[in-house]
């Protein structure tokens, strides 16, 4: 695939954009979690080495459809709702406190969302600055039915067979942590691994980094996800994805993300072509997050 920007000698994976990271380089709390994410992979690769790994795919049960499950109309709404497990957050902390300690229970979320309209969960994995655990992802699928996305920050291949050993049927990759050549790896062997991918940016110069690869290597494996969050201020506003859809070849595999919280904002994106969207702390601050999902979807 041909990047957007012309390759040259001193920019291998394109021209820098002024006031932008480089790709692959981020900063702020971003810059923070990946820096600590890279000695924590570094030291799961040496306890659990790829032949293992490949061990434990090759034994798995096949994934879950997540393309399919979100690419068609939600069960009670035209749009289809990923819905998060989220514990804390690095800049709002513990969302509830009854999420403290080894009560969590993951899988009951999961049910709730189910029962009340959820198309697919996404699952925080990081424990650090997320509270998640890699083990979370398998108490969920063997309570629901639907499929799971490990929302987490994967910058190794390695991150991708660890996904699928452990019960992933998506994952997300975040532009902003990646050059556009570890973009190109990572879908080629997610959809090798039959893992959907959840293409994320945060801004449209990365939107526009990374869309000639949306789809790539087969259509049927990629989503390209639009953050509302701004990283710079943190700060949400979901006309972000409004302003940003029209440079989306197919809205039809747009997410967008962040900074929704009522039906009416599920009436504008629908009005603007997008109908999957993912939401994770409004739902989790809530104390029902299957009702408040309902609440979302219009029904009550």
């Amino acid at each position: 695939m041909t990047p957007v920007n012309d390759r040259d000698e001193n920019h291998p994976e394109g021209p820098e954009v002024p006031g932008q990271d480089p790709p692959g380089q981020p900063s702020g709390v971003l810059g923070e979690i990946v820096a600590h994410k890279r000695g924590e992979v570094e030291r799961a690769m040496a306890a659990t080495p790829l032949r293992e790994l490949e061990g434990m795919v090759a034994a798995a049960d096949p994934p879950r459809n997540f393309f399919a499950a979100v690419t068609r109309p939600g069960r009670f709404s035209p749009t289809a709702v990923i819905a998060e497990v989220k514990r804390r957050s690095p800049s709002a902390g513990l969302l509830r406190p009854e999420y403290e300690g080894d009560g969590f229970r993951p899988e009951a979320i999961a049910e709730a969302y189910f029962l009340n309209g959820a198309s697919a969960i996404s699952c925080l994995t990081d424990e650090k600055f997320f509270g998640g655990r890699l083990g979370f992802i398998q108490r969920i699928k063997d309570a629901v039915p639907l499929p799971v996305l490990r929302k987490d920050f994967i910058i190794d291949p390695w991150q991708l067979w660890e996904s699928r050993a452990h019960g992933a049927d998506a994952v997300l990759l975040i532009a902003e942590c990646l050059t556009e050549s570890q973009i190109v790896d990572m879908l080629i062997l997610a959809q090798q691994l039959q893992l959907t991918v959840l293409l994320e940016v945060h801004s449209m110069e990365n939107l526009l980094r990374v869309r000639p690869h949306v789809g790539f290597p087969h259509r049927a494996y990629c989503l390209l996800g639009i953050n509302n969050r701004d990283l710079g201020t943190m700060t949400v506003d979901l006309n972000h994805t409004l302003r940003l859809v029209d440079l989306v070849d197919d809205p039809k595999v747009l997410v967008s993300e962040s900074g929704i919280r009522t039906p009416d904002d599920l009436s504008r994106l629908r009005r603007a072509g997008v109908r999957i969207v993912l939401v994770g702390e409004h739902l989790m601050r809530q104390d029902d997050p299957g009702r408040a999902l309902a609440t979302l979807l219009g029904r009550e």
